[in-house]
């Protein structure tokens, strides 16, 4: 891509999600498992929800929330989202590391996700992620949503699945902290991860912001597949 393909695609990006007109703006952020929409566009939802206050609507979706995670999700989203009064918080109860074999019934669900919301973003998993759930999550979103915005975010783990991202969002130091922060207060199953910790986060951000020239040093990255003007 041409630096001005760069420029443009930009342009469209900024026009498009950081405008401050007077209009709503509606995203939906789509996660196999409690805790990825957090680790993936945490620190993005908490810059849109800065950029539009009250004017935006949020829908949160968690597809797996076994045992006591379906608290932690549900405390986490509340934290995260604590800068709208407009959201829409659903955990869904399909058993992790098990998607591919479930097919059909979360085909179910996100057919009858599609007529109750028109987001202008969708946040999904990356189509790359060698997580099996996480790709089957990618796929239903781009087989559901065909007329939308879709950034693709990416999760740190032992696979070593991360990619070179083509959208990045500059973030201050206090989106990030304040993104690891409720990660390790809300999730306390996953603290014995030995790669669930804030320096991970922060480190990820980082890099992601080097990668960017963000002015604020942080940033968190996405893959976007297709962007229309």
């Amino acid at each position: 891509m041409s630096p001005s393909s760069h420029r443009s695609a930009a342009a469209v990006f900024e026009s498009r999600i950081w405008a401050r007109g007077k209009r709503r703006f509606t995203i939906l952020c789509l996660g196999a498992h409690a805790d990825d929409i957090e680790i993936g566009c945490g620190g993005t939802v908490l810059r849109l929800l800065e950029t539009y206050h009250n004017r935006i609507d949020v829908w949160w979706v968690v597809f797996s929330s076994e045992g006591p995670r379906c608290r932690e999700a549900k405390e986490s989203a509340s934290r995260f989202l604590r800068g709208t009064d407009h959201k829409t918080v659903l955990i869904k109860r399909y058993r992790g590391s098990y998607f591919p074999y479930q097919g059909k019934a979360m085909k179910d669900g996100f057919e009858a996700l599609k007529p109750l919301c028109t987001p202008n973003v969708i946040f999904t998993h990356y189509r790359h992620d060698l997580h099996q759930d996480h790709r089957v999550i990618n796929e239903l979103t781009w087989n559901t949503f065909r007329n939308h915005l879709i950034l693709e975010y990416e999760i740190p783990k032992y696979d070593g699945d991360l990619g070179a991202p083509n959208y990045f969002v500059h973030l201050n130091e206090t989106h990030c902290r304040t993104k690891a922060e409720i990660l390790l207060q809300c999730f306390k199953t996953q603290r014995s991860k030995q790669w669930f910790s804030e320096d991970t986060f922060l480190s990820l951000a980082r890099i992601r912001g080097i990668e960017s020239n963000a002015p604020r040093k942080f940033a968190e990255a996405f893959y976007c597949r297709k962007i229309i003007y």
